[in-house]
């Protein structure tokens, strides 16, 4: 596939065939896809690659807490899991909140499960002594995440970013054994979609660029 196709094709896939995932088939997507950048050039990444069944299941039981309050707070209508706007979500509508099960069992489903962690004495956390939440240490291990996805739809698979494990980290941690200095940063289901979708619908430029401001003129198409 031409590049430009590979980035505007790379969608959220969640149901696969029954097409095995062979180890040779992710050792050539990650061949690629290690060559995302990092802080510093540290490569603080590890994944494990998941295809037990049992253990499949686990993770996606774990990911249950999160998808909890998620699904919640969406039915809520509020935008779920920020770090700004206090949920008004109770704990019986948490409890009560249909859907949960099917919103996890593409992971438990998938042929094959990559559970990405990173070394935290690896990453960059400029803003670690800020006042909010943290998101630049996020840049030592989400290019590597989105390369994957983009290698593995330009060789016919697909896959997506999940991160309600991330909730029970803890757990994650023992059922892997990963160390208590690797934070876990995604679990990726990589499989080969039921349905390969070609157009993805997606903010205009126009829509969140601007110029010399945040509130500056936009960044207008070439044709106006």
């Amino acid at each position: 596939m031409e590049f430009d196709d590979v980035i505007r094709t790379t969608f959220a896939a969640r149901q696969f065939t029954d097409d095995p995932v062979s180890d040779e088939a992710l050792w050539q997507i990650l061949d690629v896809a290690r060559f995302a950048p990092s802080g510093g050039n540290r490569q603080g990444a590890h994944v494990t690659v998941v295809r037990d069944d049992e253990v499949k299941r686990a993770i996606a039981d774990l990911s249950k807490t999160g998808a909890r309050r998620y699904l919640a707070q969406r039915a809520a209508g509020e935008s779920p899991w920020n770090p700004i706007e206090p949920s008004a979500v109770t704990a019986d509508a948490l409890e009560s909140v249909p859907g949960v099960d099917a919103f996890v069992a593409p992971l438990a489903a998938a042929p094959v499960l990559l559970v990405v962690s990173v070394d935290l004495g690896a990453v960059a956390a400029m803003d670690q002594n800020l006042d909010r939440v943290g998101v630049v240490s996020g840049g030592s291990i989400y290019p590597l995440v989105w390369n994957i996805l983009t290698v593995a739809r330009s060789q016919g698979f697909g896959g997506t970013v999940t991160t309600m494990a991330v909730v029970e980290e803890d757990a994650v941690r023992g059922l892997l054994s990963i160390p208590a200095d690797h934070a876990v940063a995604a679990v990726v289901p990589i499989g080969r979609p039921v349905k390969q979708l070609t157009k993805l619908k997606r903010a205009a430029v126009d829509d969140f660029v601007t110029l010399g401001a945040f509130d500056g003129p936009e960044l207008a198409p070439p044709d106006r």
